[in-house]
């Protein structure tokens, strides 16, 4: 008997359709046995420009594990399937803290048109389906948004460590709340062109989350030029962002690529500006609904290690923000084992 359950690729096919995507894809021949550990860090103050002291997105640090292929058991394999349908399959767990705080951290109480000071700690269940030309991912993220999330004791406690100023608004962030997500994403590969050993390919990407900390649709896409670009399907993000997940495979000895891309986003609710819908009194600002990011970097796999670093450049996300591009840097190392 078949299993009714609604497919998250309907969805996606239909936004293909609309895109002039195609939506048919054949499993991929590649197998992993290996298991992937991944820890990766972004921060405000690695940056192209002028490094900035705690402003907006200020960390994000994240430790993931992604399983080899194939090997999960069977109740996680067909609800993989359910989902996507054939492919090769992975899951993938994950533990992330992000920290937001105003651009003016050396004021208390804190200015309240400013973004408030908010933490977020999330763990991560996701599943993975792979063929040679797509990737699809559905997932939980569940945790906490509040003191509990232990921003203030990371952040001011590296201040501490390092004998910078410590930022004198946490008294006031935002208060404890669950945090409930779903979140799924789909990546296509598509070569474009190969010569004299080097190739450029190009990734068209949709991706969809709702729950109580963040809520939108992004649509996005990324060039890339090197050297084994069909080993994975580009460099992770902490989410929320254009993410290619931790999972790779080298098909060939040395693989570098360099990248460029972007993304738009439709934001219907963002809890660390927002607040939380049941407590008015919280500090909050206005969102901005549509938000764009651009990003560049490099990823280089070696002996089943990759280590990537992106740049990113985010449009302002709410009213009364700082003008010009909010950047921040994120470096992620990926080694199998």
């Amino acid at each position: 008997m078949t299993t009714k359950i609604p497919r998250l690729t309907s969805l996606f096919a239909a936004c293909c359709v609309g895109a002039g995507l195609p939506v048919a894809v054949r499993a991929a021949p590649l197998q992993d046995p290996y298991g992937t550990w991944t820890l990766q860090a972004e921060n405000d103050a690695v940056s192209t420009l002028k490094g900035t002291s705690d402003q907006y997105y200020t960390s994000g640090l994240r430790i993931g594990w992604t399983s080899g292929t194939d090997n999960q058991p069977p109740a996680i394999s067909n609800l993989n399937r359910a989902i996507w349908g054939e492919g090769v399959q992975r899951i993938s767990l994950g533990l992330q803290q992000s920290i937001f705080t105003p651009a003016q951290t050396q004021i208390n109480p804190p200015n309240p048109h400013d973004r408030p000071y908010a933490g977020v700690l999330l763990a991560t269940l996701n599943l993975i389906s792979d063929t040679d030309t797509s990737r699809s991912i559905a997932g939980v993220q569940a945790g906490v948004l509040g003191s509990y999330a232990g921003g203030y004791q990371v952040q001011n406690g590296f201040h501490s460590l390092i004998g910078d100023t410590p930022n004198r608004g946490w008294s006031h962030q935002l208060p404890n709340q669950p945090i409930l997500q779903l979140q799924a994403s789909r990546i296509w590969r598509f070569p474009v062109v190969s010569a004299y050993g080097v190739s450029v390919d190009v990734l068209p990407s949709l991706a969809a989350a709702g729950g109580d900390f963040r809520t939108y649709a992004q649509v996005g896409g990324t060039v890339r030029i090197g050297q084994g670009l069909d080993s994975d399907f580009g460099t992770p993000r902490i989410s929320p962002g254009l993410s290619g997940a931790d999972a790779f495979k080298a098909t060939r000895d040395f693989v570098w690529y360099g990248f460029a891309g972007g993304d738009g986003q439709a934001v219907g609710y963002d809890a660390t500006l927002q607040g939380s819908t049941f407590r008015a009194r919280e500090p909050h600002v206005s969102k901005i609904w549509d938000v764009g990011e651009f990003e560049a970097g490099v990823a280089l796999i070696y002996h089943g290690v990759r280590l990537s670093y992106t740049q990113t450049w985010q449009t302002q996300e709410f009213n009364g923000a700082r003008s010009g591009l909010f950047n921040f840097g994120s470096v992620a190392l990926s080694a199998k084992f």
